[in-house]
């Protein structure tokens, strides 16, 4: 079943904190009494890394599922590169967008908001043949949350991952993650995007209550 409210989550390059946020967003839900759940369609790490820190383990700590129900086991790939590109190198099965679309499953009962967080930017390959974009494209989502870094250059990535999203009809909002209300560039930058830029802009932390609206309205 299809959750009421489908969230994907992107991001305009690696590393910005698509999982911090979508794992804040997720517990501010619990804590309303929202049900919810998470998916990763494909995750990728270095085998050095901390097991606490893969992004299904993180998601399933605030959906309060299990990381082997937010990404399917054979979805995780053990190089920090884009996942298809992984599965290559590894010597394991390529696969395409619409293999991740399939094998995205929702609990059977209804769930009120349920959350998809992609990898690296939005033009990152998410398979064999298709990026950020694609998979987003494919899955409908009510609302598309972009994740960019508030300090030097976001507005360039905001908008070009802006420009990517435009074939996708659903509300957006960018988030600009590790916000800093006395640095004087993250506010110009934020004040920019909604203005000249006319984009929803939420600010983390800061803006909770903002995006969390988003969310469900």
């Amino acid at each position: 079943m299809r959750p009421r409210r489908l969230v994907v989550v992107v991001g305009t390059g690696t590393d910005i904190g698509k999982t911090w946020v979508s794992a804040r967003l997720l517990r501010m839900l619990r804590t309303d009494g929202r049900s919810v759940a998470a998916r990763k369609p494909a995750q990728s790490f270095d085998l050095d890394d901390d097991p606490a820190t893969h992004d299904a383990v993180v998601l399933a700590g605030a959906s309060g599922e299990q990381p082997d129900v937010v990404c399917p086991p054979h979805r995780w790939y053990q190089r920090a590169m884009a996942p298809p590109m992984a599965a290559e190198v590894l010597g394991r099965p390529r696969f395409e967008i619409g293999d991740l679309v399939a094998e995205l499953t929702w609990p059977a009962g209804p769930i009120d908001v349920g959350l998809v967080e992609t990898a690296g930017g939005v033009r990152s390959p998410l398979a064999a043949d298709g990026d950020g974009v694609s998979l987003t494209t494919a899955l409908e989502p009510d609302l598309v949350v972009l994740v960019a870094d508030a300090g030097l250059g976001t507005i360039n990535a905001v908008q070009l991952s802006v420009d990517a999203l435009r074939q996708v009809p659903a509300l957006l909002v960018v988030v600009l993650n590790r916000f800093d209300l006395a640095t004087e560039l993250h506010v110009l930058n934020r004040d920019w995007l909604r203005g000249p830029g006319g984009l929803h802009v939420a600010c983390l932390p800061g803006d909770d209550q903002a995006l969390f609206d988003f969310v469900l309205h």
